[in-house]
């Protein structure tokens, strides 16, 4: 069987570097926040090109802090896509903004920045780009609008820790960045994990009281906040695994360069790349009008495959209700979830497993 994903694969390859840093964490004795968490953060911020990172439990939970950070809660909206993990909208929903639902682009997946500025309104306060998949969002034009309007910008990195957009790292660019260290992420933890980035001091600073309840240095609390603190266990094992991420990211970038070349005369459309941008395949995700069709074949010769998303957000029970849509509706979105497909990536996978893949798709699709 070849897996979709494959975290266990990830500790084995990097497994002597993480058990001293899991052993290092236990003889420390010092097992909440401390000198694991701040050395993966200053490690972390140097990496994306941003002053400061925080860390904190989870993605989620990164985009909900940094929502809660700028000010943002009942009664404003928040700009975003409906084809994401459904975390985006939650984190919203969970400050007690709206989320505003854009459609994206059919070549790039990720929010069609064309459509924007329709959905602005006086209670708009920020926007919130995806870069799913590994795909850098179109970050320039984002930036224009928000500047233009005097909205905030925080970039939702949950599947692209490494990408690159016009020679920066993605998180550097908004007023916030946000990361989750899900184990199957490109920088993925052996559990949960998330951390946000900023070059804004005094927001670094709230943000750093709000992961905490809100306390400041003296443990008195200001302003509500939440527990939720990156383990300094994650921490030891990111920042064991950190070195080797543009390693890992230009194995993904070869993989799917051998996807492309063996898929390229079959009717499947496979992944574009944004110019000016480096795509770091977190998912590899190709797109078919047989998409049912090949699930099942590929599941049939042990390839692992799966859907990311089967169902947009405003589709799901809970958020359809909460969420606001443009008048004409998601038409890319909702056709584009019936035609994915998500094959194997991640940087282990072996040429030999590579190449089965290949072969049973063209068994499915091909003449």
């Amino acid at each position: 069987m070849i897996s979709l994903a494959a975290p266990l694969a990830q500790y084995r390859a990097h497994e002597e570097d993480i058990r001293a840093a899991v052993a290092r964490v236990l003889e420390s004795g010092n097992y909440i926040l401390g000198p694991e968490v701040e050395s993966f953060e200053r490690a972390f911020a140097a990496y994306c090109g941003a002053a400061h990172a925080i860390g904190v439990a989870n993605g989620t939970d990164a985009l909900r802090l940094a929502v809660m950070a700028l000010g943002i809660g009942a009664g404003d909206e928040v700009i975003t896509v409906s084809h994401t993990a459904v975390a985006t909208a939650a984190a919203i929903l969970a400050t007690g903004a709206t989320p505003v639902l854009v459609d994206i682009d059919p070549v790039f997946y990720s929010i069609d920045t064309a459509l924007i500025e329709a959905a602005i309104t006086p209670r708009t306060k920020a926007i919130i780009p995806v870069h799913l998949y590994g795909q850098p969002a179109d970050m320039d034009a984002i930036r224009q609008i928000a500047r233009r309007h005097g909205l905030r910008v925080v970039e939702d990195c949950a599947q692209s820790a490494g990408a690159v957009y016009g020679g920066r790292r993605l998180g550097s660019m908004g007023d916030i960045g946000c990361f989750s260290f899900y184990p199957t992420k490109n920088l993925g933890a052996i559990g949960d994990g998330g951390a946000i980035v900023s070059s804004d001091a005094p927001l670094a600073a709230r943000l750093r009281r709000l992961r905490q309840y809100g306390w400041d240095d003296g443990r008195v609390t200001h302003e509500m906040g939440l527990n939720s603190r990156l383990d300094p266990l994650q921490a030891a094992i990111l920042a064991a695994k950190l070195p080797h991420l543009d390693a890992d990211n230009a194995r993904r970038a070869a993989i799917a360069r051998r996807y492309e070349q063996g898929l390229a005369e079959l009717p499947i459309t496979l992944p574009a790349e944004r110019r000016n941008a480096t795509h770091v395949y977190h998912l590899y995700v190709a797109a078919c009008d047989e998409r049912d069709a090949l699930i099942a074949h590929l599941t049939k010769r042990g390839v692992g495959c799966g859907i990311h998303y089967p169902a947009p957000v405003h589709q799901q029970k809970g958020y359809a209700e909460r969420a606001v849509l443009p008048r004409g509706g998601l038409p890319i979105t909702e056709q584009l979830v019936s035609r994915i497909v998500s094959l194997p990536m991640y940087p282990e996978l072996t040429d030999t497993e590579v190449e089965a893949a290949l072969t049973a798709v063209r068994e499915c699709l091909g003449p």
